[in-house]
Formats: C-alpha cells, sequence, structure tokens
C-alpha cells in the first residue's frame, strides 16, 4: 500500500476539538483523513468508526440514506467517551464515485434498489477498498477496535488484515420515509447487521419537490 502520512492539525467541531491527520495514496493521489479524539495509543480498545465518503449525505444532508447520521452519531459517540477516532476514507458510492452515484440514484428513483442499481451500471453491489486501513491504524497508534458498524464486511477486512476487533457497537440512526427501503436492502441484501426496528425515526420537517428532471 502506497499511503503515506501527509500533517495534522486541530479541527474544532461541534461535539469536541478533534486532531484531523491526513494521509494521501501516491499512486492513485487519493487522500483519506482520520478525526482522533483523546490518546487512542496502546493496548486499550478504541472506539472507532470506518466512514466511507458520502458527499451527498455527509455535506449536502440528504435523507437517501443514513450515511450522514451515522457520521455525526459516531463523531458525538466518540466525544461523549473523550477518546475515540473516525477514519474517513474517500470512496464515494461503496466504491463506485460521485457522478455514478448519481447514475446509480436515478435508477433507484425509477424502481431499482441501491443493489440492483449498481449491477444494472455494471458494478458490483459494494467495491469499496479497505487496505489503507492498516497503515492509517498503524499510524496512529491504534491496536484494537471497538468498532461502530452494521456492516460485516467491515469487520471481514478488519480481520483479514490481521486487525484486532474487540467488539462491534451497533450504529443505527436516521430511519425517514426516504431510505426504509434502502436500510431493507442492506439488511437483506448486503446482509448489514440491522433491521428496521433497530432504529430510532427520524422525522423530516416538510419539503418541497421542486424536481423537474431539467438541467
Amino acid at each position: 500500500m502506497s499511503l503515506r502520512f501527509v500533517a495534522s492539525s486541530r479541527l474544532p467541531t461541534p461535539w469536541a476539538i478533534f486532531t484531523l491527520y491526513g494521509f494521501e495514496d501516491t499512486q492513485t493521489g487519493k487522500e483519506h483523513v482520520a478525526l482522533v479524539l483523546g490518546d487512542v495509543s496502546g493496548s486499550e480498545p478504541v472506539l472507532a468508526r470506518i466512514h466511507s465518503e458520502c458527499l451527498t449525505g455527509d455535506a449536502l444532508f440528504s435523507l437517501r440514506c443514513d450515511c450522514g447520521f451515522q457520521l455525526q452519531e459516531a463523531l458525538q459517540r466518540i466525544a461523549a467517551e473523550g477518546r475515540g477516532a473516525l477514519l474517513y476514507l474517500r470512496q464515494e458510492g461503496r466504491g463506485i464515485g460521485l457522478i455514478n452515484k448519481i447514475r446509480a440514484y436515478h435508477l433507484q428513483d425509477a424502481g431499482a434498489d441501491t443493489v440492483e442499481a449498481n449491477e444494472q451500471l455494471g458494478f458490483e453491489a459494494d467495491m469499496r477498498d479497505y487496505s489503507m486501513l492498516p497503515v492509517m491504524l498503524e499510524h496512529l497508534g491504534i491496536n484494537t477496535l471497538r468498532l461502530m458498524t452494521n456492516n460485516p464486511r467491515k469487520v471481514a477486512a478488519l480481520e483479514n488484515y490481521g486487525l484486532k476487533l474487540a467488539e462491534r457497537v451497533p450504529l443505527t440512526t436516521g430511519l425517514n420515509p426516504h431510505n426504509a427501503h434502502y436500510l431493507d436492502t442492506k439488511a437483506n441484501k448486503l446482509g448489514h447487521m440491522m433491521q428496521s426496528t433497530d432504529f430510532n425515526p427520524f422525522a423530516p420537517g416538510p419539503q418541497k419537490d421542486d424536481s423537474t428532471g431539467e438541467a
């Protein structure tokens, strides 16, 4: 893996002042970051989240997924505990990229689920790569994780790279009328360890649909 640490800085957030670590893949040019709070080195398991970039959910407040909700919940939990790490990986749309993700959304608007949409575009259901994790975690001094995830692929990735997992911590937040089918698909087709009854529902306010399909 051609990942290298570049720099770190303070990152004040609504929940805590984190340290932001930047990493660069020198072969692909992709950049990944880690938000760290407290002393995460040593043998004590670290509360952590491996979060793949979701511009629509993380930054544009999309209700089509639970990504933005999971990101904020993870940071809040780390802040409440006073110690932890969030690894933010730049692999939008489960690895297919932002524009292809929009194409997949268009297919979902026509009735496909999230897995079918990816496959109709010629992609696998999940194309994410976790080979950067050992380098990032080693640099941060993290030996053992208490991982906030519902995704068995992330658990398997840690095991495949010989990383230690002390506990899987469920992360069930953000259920709303726009993502209920998406969450069911993740559970039923992708094997995510959750059910809709596990979630605390999110009730979005009144919304105006001004989509015309025109550019």
